[in-house]
């Protein structure tokens, strides 16, 4: 039996995605009120703290292609760059700790999405396969990673996720995959990322895949 089917995380789970479904509607119509009265766009910190309440998981069937594609990889170093409430980072520490261990880098810029995501990898009893940076990745990332990526998940803020792929390629591992998700949210601010990995000679094989919002799935060649 997975970690995933575990009575505890699969009920961990099943609460935190019915939580998702139930609040993030009426919590995104919220916040797009605040965002028609500001003045001008809200910076990188101010937008965290309007989303603060927002799950923006992934779905629970890209849920378990990230368990499965870090676990057949056999992972060892895997980084995701926005993990909100946690619900993605328990898939992937979930496939770390099955597949034998491993060290899951995750990060999150607002402080108060980090202290609930840290409930919930305790709550999942897997706090000791992850490391939660808080801040901006930019930052957090820039040390520390001791050893090549296997495997990046882009779930934060969709205009970064190229930035982010291009400031994590050095430390890549040999044909390590690349998740990014929800591209039926933001497809102008996506196109620039999504570009870069399906142009041939920049060194990814990529295919989009319909489970979700949409994700793009990367492998460096």
């Amino acid at each position: 039996m997975s970690t995933l089917d575990s009575p505890a995380v699969a009920a961990l789970l099943t609460q935190l995605f019915a939580h998702a479904d139930s609040g993030d509607p009426a919590t995104f119509e919220r916040v797009n009120v605040v965002l028609k009265q500001l003045p001008r766009p809200p910076d990188q910190r101010q937008r965290a703290e309007l989303m603060r309440d927002v799950y923006m998981p992934i779905s629970p069937d890209v849920g378990r292609l990230l368990y499965m594609l870090a676990r057949t990889r056999s992972a060892k170093l895997v980084v995701e760059f926005g993990t909100s409430f946690g619900i993605s980072g328990i898939h992937l520490a979930a496939a770390l700790r099955d597949a034998g261990g491993g060290r899951l880098i995750a990060t999150e810029l607002d402080p108060i999405k980090a202290e609930r995501a840290a409930h919930n990898f305790r709550a999942a009893g897997l706090s000791e396969v992850i490391d939660l940076r808080v801040g901006d990745a930019f930052e957090t990332l820039k040390s520390g990673l001791g050893g090549g990526i296997d495997l990046l998940l882009l779930d934060g803020w969709k205009e970064a996720y190229l930035p982010m792929l291009r400031f994590l390629e050095p430390q890549l591992a040999p044909n390590a995959l690349v998740v990014a998700d929800d591209l039926d949210i933001a497809p102008e601010a996506l196109a620039p990322y999504l570009d870069y990995v399906r142009k041939p000679g920049n060194g990814y094989v990529s295919v989009e895949m319909p489970l979700g919002d949409r994700i793009e799935l990367s492998m460096r060649s």
